[in-house]
């Protein structure tokens, strides 16, 4: 089965910036070129601004408790978006799928890949595999692209902590 990397880059992107919020336009233009995005005009205020908003709206589809919960949410992104396939072939990177108008600034832009790549990869990987870490303390957000689909943790570091937590409390039991 062939599962659409457009989700998960998208997804693991909208992560990355809502677990560390870019602080201004260079920041955020800086980590979006990291992320492999081609930013077609210069990054602005507003730019930031919109992508902190789309960052919000798209914490409360992470935060679901539910399946049906986290489709309502997700479709009301994709409303708002207006998100429709096209095929492009800007800057002369090879043709590719868009799921966007032409020439938006970056915080709409951000708002589209956020709503068509989290519907992509809670479709394609499972409805279950975008959370928060399983550590108490750490609320660090993750998309799963385990093969099993059954990770809880952020990182290496977090699923260590928690096992040695775990191991204490047996043993002093």
């Amino acid at each position: 089965m062939h599962l659409n990397p457009y989700g998960g880059d998208a997804v693991n992107l909208a992560a990355d910036l809502a677990n560390r919020r870019p602080a201004g336009p260079e920041e955020l233009a800086e980590r979006c070129r990291a992320a492999g995005l081609t930013l077609e005009r210069p990054v602005t205020a507003q730019d930031v601004e919109r992508t902190h908003a789309a960052l919000d709206v798209w914490e409360k589809v992470v935060d679901a408790t539910d399946e049906s919960e986290r489709a309502a949410l997700v479709n009301a992104m994709l409303a708002a978006a207006s998100a429709y396939p096209r095929l492009t072939d800007h800057a002369g990177d090879g043709w590719h799928l868009h799921y966007r108008d032409d020439h938006q600034p970056l915080g709409a832009l951000l708002f589209s890949l956020f709503s068509v790549g989290t519907a992509l990869h809670l479709a394609g990987r499972g409805m279950h595999r975008l959370r928060r870490c399983a550590v108490s303390e750490c609320a660090t957000i993750f998309a799963d692209t385990s093969r099993t689909g059954r990770r809880r943790y952020c990182s290496h570091r977090c699923a260590n902590r928690d096992a040695v937590r775990r191991h204490r409390a047996r043993a002093t039991s």
